[in-house]
């Protein structure tokens, strides 16, 4: 029925956005977001530009600076953008750029052969994004400059300023960020620092500088003539490697570059890490999948060749031959075509063949030239087998069939009763003490309550049939639903928010690390999905009249105190353990939805989370001893 009040749909309600009003209007469409991600995106998009130059063969250095005030500056070598007039918008060639999206030379296949910069949006989006940009480009010996300010609006046409040698070009971008579209405008130094290194790294010989003009001067140089090998080497600087040399291969066909690092280590868990075009596709894809089989085809025919497996015996896996490696990825498309859920999956079913061809041949010429070294690669694999088909049996138990099996928990899970996923959570809690009292606290219409017993197995140090050997990860294996290896089901998961409470002293800090790594390892699509969380119970209650304030910090307290008039007495208080507070106390600080503090756990970046675990919950001592005389400064145990 139309209400009176509903506005009529009509030719004047259609709106047309000229130029980059789009790109204000919508910014999420272009970046992604407006918090410190897509601020960071503003960066890569014009660092993008530089590195196809490279990627074409005419640059060399590349340059980013922080200024004062949070102004970002790239420096590059290259051709020079173009300055002439562009025929079709009768601007010039960089007011083009600039200005209009879909604008570059990435789409003919003249300007770029290679491209990491896909759509041709990055120069005007940035523009768009800026409450100012200029741009200087060194070409035919003058100094071109153009200014854009208030969202891209030129101030005046491309024109010559200065003379340069004959011998200099590339082109100079520096912009401020508009502050009032953005969340933040602050810059962080290692988000830059993390993103420029792994640029280096996938295009060797490329040299990049990082130099932080704020505060405290800083500067980081970039340069691997190894490439993807020094980046293997990196990853593997804190576990112990099966062998010393690095696997590397490369081969083109049809203008498609695969290049592949790899090394094992005598870890239980693969680090596989793939991209196209110098982008990072988190959900692989057809070159991932082209190398994966290749290297698990590959391995048994020389272990059946040499008689190291027997006619009879069963093939390894891919589970089995991936144990422990460390593998980097690249693969160079003129026109690469990406797909999935965040469009970091590569799809050109092409791909798939020519990776796998191109890595089978020269990991198949490795593994003949080097017999000692394919027998120890061999024998972890068959080792890696052997748990296998020993944690196919352990998984058997932790299956979820009913709900008669939950009630044979131990006792331990008070499971809620709502069946609708999305508004379930389950609440990991230390020791049987805040168990009883969480659940007491609950909402048992959709909390559930899983109290564990001391500290669990660090999976780091662990194959999956011992982890499936442990009574708490079994616990929270069947809790989860979701199976484990290569039974996993995301879709199966019974808890929209799996949220770690413990105490926030040395041994909740522990638990909470173990629990987290058993994530990462066993469970990363938990974890990379969101659903993960750590609750963040106060530190202090501030108790004034009848109002009382629950604080997450000394420097929330100091705050709140100073908003209190001059005549208000509060009562301090230093909050109780999770298991020392009643059930009213838990609920109000730690489990109402209205009130609580959850800390989501995300993996912004697989690499960094990897070497994380690695130094803080693996076998080598000295990594672990240097990471916390070097960070002790900046413990918190609240997280």
């Amino acid at each position: 029925m139309k209400e009176d009040n509903i506005h009529e749909y009509g030719d004047s309600d259609i709106q047309v956005l000229e130029g980059l009003e789009a790109v204000r209007k919508r910014p999420g469409m272009y970046i992604g977001n407006t918090n410190e991600a897509g601020l960071h995106h503003l960066v890569w998009e014009i660092v993008d530009n530089a590195v196809d130059e490279a990627l074409a063969g005419y640059c060399d250095d590349i340059e980013v600076e922080i200024g004062k005030g949070n102004v970002i500056t790239v420096k590059d070598d290259g051709r020079g953008m173009p300055t002439g007039t562009n025929a079709k918008t009768g601007l010039s060639t960089v007011e083009t750029i600039f200005t209009v999206l879909h604008a570059g030379g990435k789409f003919g296949g003249g300007g770029y052969k290679v491209s990491g910069g896909l759509h041709g949006v990055g120069a005007s989006v940035v523009n768009a994004m800026s409450d100012w940009l200029e741009v200087r480009v060194y070409r035919d010996g003058n100094v071109y400059m153009m200014r854009f300010e208030n969202g891209g609006k030129p101030v005046e046409p491309l024109k010559i300023v200065d003379k340069c040698s004959e011998e200099r070009t590339g082109t100079t971008v520096s912009f401020h960020a508009d502050p009032t579209l953005f969340e933040t405008t602050v810059f962080n130094w290692d988000i830059l620092y993390k993103r420029l290194q792994e640029m280096a790294f996938l295009n060797k010989g490329i040299r990049i500088q990082l130099i932080d003009h704020r505060e405290d001067e800083k500067k980081a140089i970039f340069h691997y003539n190894g490439g993807i090998i020094e980046y293997v080497n990196m990853l593997n600087k804190n576990k112990t490697p099966l062998f010393q040399d690095v696997v590397y291969v490369e081969g083109r066909e049809e203008d498609i570059i695969i290049e592949v690092a790899m090394q094992y280590n005598d870890s239980y868990n693969a680090s596989i890490y793939s991209f196209t075009n110098n982008i990072h596709t988190t959900e692989g894809g057809t070159h991932e999948d082209g190398v994966k089989q290749a290297l698990t085809r590959v391995i048994n025919n020389y272990a059946k060749n040499n008689k190291i497996l027997k006619d009879n015996d069963d093939s390894l896996m891919g589970e089995d031959v991936r144990e422990g490696v460390v593998m980097i990825i690249s693969c160079k498309h003129p026109n690469p075509q990406f797909e999935g859920q965040t469009k970091t999956k590569l799809g050109n079913s092409e791909v798939r063949k020519i990776a796998s061809d191109v890595f089978a041949n020269g990991f198949e010429r490795f593994l003949l030239e080097n017999p000692e070294i394919a027998r120890l690669i061999i024998e972890k694999c068959l080792t890696a087998s052997r748990a296998r088909i020993a944690a196919k049996k352990a998984r058997e138990i932790t299956r979820r069939k009913s709900d008669l099996d939950v009630v044979n928990f131990a006792g331990k899970l008070a499971d809620c009763k709502s069946k609708d996923s999305k508004e379930c959570e389950i609440f990991l809690v230390e020791g049987d003490s805040a168990g009883g009292s969480a659940k007491k606290a609950r909402n048992s219409m959709t909390q559930a309550i899983l109290p564990l017993r001391g500290k669990i197995l660090n999976v780091e140090k662990a194959r999956l049939d011992r982890a499936l050997s442990n009574e708490e990860i079994r616990t929270i294996i069947t809790a989860f639903g979701t199976g484990i290896g290569d039974e996993f089901d995301l879709s199966k998961l019974r808890y929209d928010k799996i949220i770690i409470m413990t105490d926030a002293d040395v041994d909740g800090s522990h638990i909470r690390v173990l629990l987290l790594t058993l994530f990462y390892r066993f469970f990363r699509p938990i974890v990379e999905a969101g659903h993960v969380y750590a609750a963040n119970p106060p530190l202090f209650s501030i108790k004034h009249g009848k109002t009382t304030k629950y604080v997450l910090s000394e420097e929330e307290k100091l705050e709140y105190l100073e908003t209190l008039p001059a005549s208000a007495k509060p009562v301090i208080g230093r909050m109780k353990g999770l298991g020392e507070m009643d059930a009213d106390e838990l609920y109000e600080t730690t489990m109402d939805i209205e009130q609580r503090v959850l800390r989501q756990i995300t993996v912004e970046d697989a690499m960094m989370a990897d070497e994380m675990f690695s130094t803080l919950m693996g076998e080598e001592v000295e990594p672990r001893r240097k990471f916390i005389e070097e960070n002790a400064s900046y413990a918190d145990l609240d997280i």
